[in-house]
């Protein structure tokens, strides 16, 4: 199957560069994303789209979050941080939305979130796009937090770069599920 075949080839794409997703692209990667498992239908998730100058902004709001955990942070960490959001034309910063519940334990709120995520990147992989889940330090900064206007109840589970696959797509490496799957008897 031609699905099949496609889902077994994605990889992350760190290089990526224009054209960023059309604005049809980006609506069916998060039609994907819609359909993340969802006990109680919930819907805990939102996403953010990160394009044009909002990346500079993105990038300063780095550089203050690094600034505030480090206050003798060097220039040349500072730049880095700027520049994190450059790396692609496209940034998707994926949130779970975190709602008290007396059958969805947050942990399973969060696991739907991430399969949220997890489908803006399958689909980006099928509409030809690179894409990188990324967290890192600025996924958890509470300043980041604030800076993107997050809510109390809410959390970042990643944020997804996308756009044009720059240079050859490397070759996934190949896994045996008998390496990863047994069966419980009892």
């Amino acid at each position: 199957m031609e699905a099949y075949e496609t889902l077994l080839k994605r990889v992350s794409h760190a290089r990526l560069g224009e054209p960023a997703p059309s604005a049809e692209q980006l609506d069916r990667l998060f039609r994907v994303a819609l359909r993340a498992p969802d006990h109680g239908q919930l819907r805990p998730w939102r996403f953010l789209t990160v394009e044009g100058d909002a990346r500079v902004q993105l990038g300063e709001l780095f550089a203050r979050a690094l600034s505030a955990e480090q206050p003798d942070a060097t220039p040349e960490a500072l730049a880095k941080a700027r520049a994190m959001p450059m790396r692609a034309p496209t940034l998707v910063v994926a949130i779970a939305r975190l709602q008290d519940h007396p059958k969805v334990p947050e942990i399973e709120q969060m696991l739907a979130a991430g399969c949220a995520a997890y489908g803006v990147v399958q689909g980006a992989f099928v509409e030809g796009l690179g894409a990188m889940w990324r967290t890192g330090a600025m996924a958890f900064d509470p300043v980041v937090r604030d800076g993107l206007g997050l809510a109390a109840n809410e959390r970042i589970v990643g944020f997804i770069y996308l756009g044009t696959p720059i240079g050859e797509l490397r070759q996934p490496v190949a896994l045996d599920p008998a390496d990863f799957v047994s069966a419980w008897r009892g």
